[in-house]
């Protein structure tokens, strides 16, 4: 349920932005019937008349009375026209009941806690959603950006929160991390380890996860001989202790909450270390090279070195 994601609204601001805040401060009603602001979402996008295609997504995906809940929400609301430009099919496809989750995913990723005005909006470089990842924001030649699409009217008003209309869809990362790292092609190591210790299926669920994710050039730097002895069968518990000291669970950690911490709780059950260096987040002294690297169940921070865990205190 919608309403057991929407636990934390995470901004990040960006001053440079709100050059453009005058611009999109007023709001500018889609055509249709502009309805009173008792009315709620759902209510909203009915009587405009022209999110004919998100409603009927809305009631597919069972969001209905949820949207109808108390909220607030902030909706960056896909048009008919919007929905129009997707790959021919593909909106038939979500549709289907045994599609249900996904369009679910999909249009919980349009849907931001909290009540968030053009004003406060032109001001951000990410928000986060209900679908648990993260949108971009951005200004780019005096237009507001989310994820790429146009915000093409703003700050409707509505008795559970504000839609912000937008030009397309926006659509999340739908791979787990574990498939987000198999497709980069710089984690071959990492994915084989995962695999041998028996955690890709952990790994693979629900989440969410932070991974702190060696490159295999992170691997590379192991002593020789390292890597091999670990992937050895009778060493499976100790690849996955090692393993397992690079995962928080329970909870994405982004960057911008990494940097105002001393440590992260990893699954292990020993704390690893952070600290910032000339700009940079470490971790037990390895360097984040990439951060916020999305997925479906959690968010991969890309490290230059493999962590290991101190020893188990007797």
């Amino acid at each position: 349920m919608l309403t057991a994601l929407v636990a934390s609204l995470a901004l990040s601001v960006d001053p440079s932005a709100a050059l453009a805040a005058s611009q999109y401060a007023e709001a500018t009603p889609p055509a249709g019937k502009a309805p009173a602001a008792t009315s709620n979402i759902v209510q909203t996008a009915i009587a405009a008349g022209n999110f004919k295609t998100l409603v009927a997504a809305v009631q597919a995906a069972g969001l209905v009375d949820t949207l109808s809940g108390p909220g607030p929400f902030t909706v960056f609301a896909p048009s008919d026209e919007a929905f129009a430009k997707l790959p021919a099919g593909t909106l038939e496809m979500l549709l289907k009941p045994e599609n249900k989750g996904k369009l679910a995913a999909i249009l919980t990723y349009h849907v931001v806690p909290g009540t968030v005005k053009a004003a406060d909006v032109v001001k951000l470089q990410s928000a986060g959603t209900a679908n648990g990842q993260r949108v971009k924001i951005g200004v780019d030649g005096g237009k507001v950006k989310v994820d790429g699409a146009d915000v093409v009217a703003t700050d409707i008003a509505c008795s559970n929160g504000v839609i912000h209309v937008i030009d397309r869809v926006i659509l999340p990362v739908d791979g787990t991390v574990v498939d987000v790292a198999a497709k980069n092609g710089s984690f071959n190591t990492l994915v084989a380890a995962v695999k041998a210790a028996g955690l890709a299926e952990t790994l693979s669920g629900k989440g969410p996860f932070t991974v702190f994710a060696p490159t295999d050039a992170a691997f590379a730097k192991l002593p020789a001989g390292t890597l091999e002895m670990l992937l050895k069968p009778e060493n499976k518990q100790q690849l996955a202790d090692i393993l397992t000291y690079h995962v928080v669970a329970g909870k994405a950690v982004y960057s911008d909450s990494l940097v105002t911490m001393t440590s992260v709780p990893t699954v292990l059950g020993r704390p690893a270390a952070v600290k910032v260096v000339d700009g940079k987040a470490m971790v037990d002294g390895a360097t984040v090279v990439a951060a916020d690297v999305q997925a479906s169940n959690g968010v991969i921070h890309v490290i230059d070195t493999v962590i290991l865990p101190p020893a188990k205190k007797e």
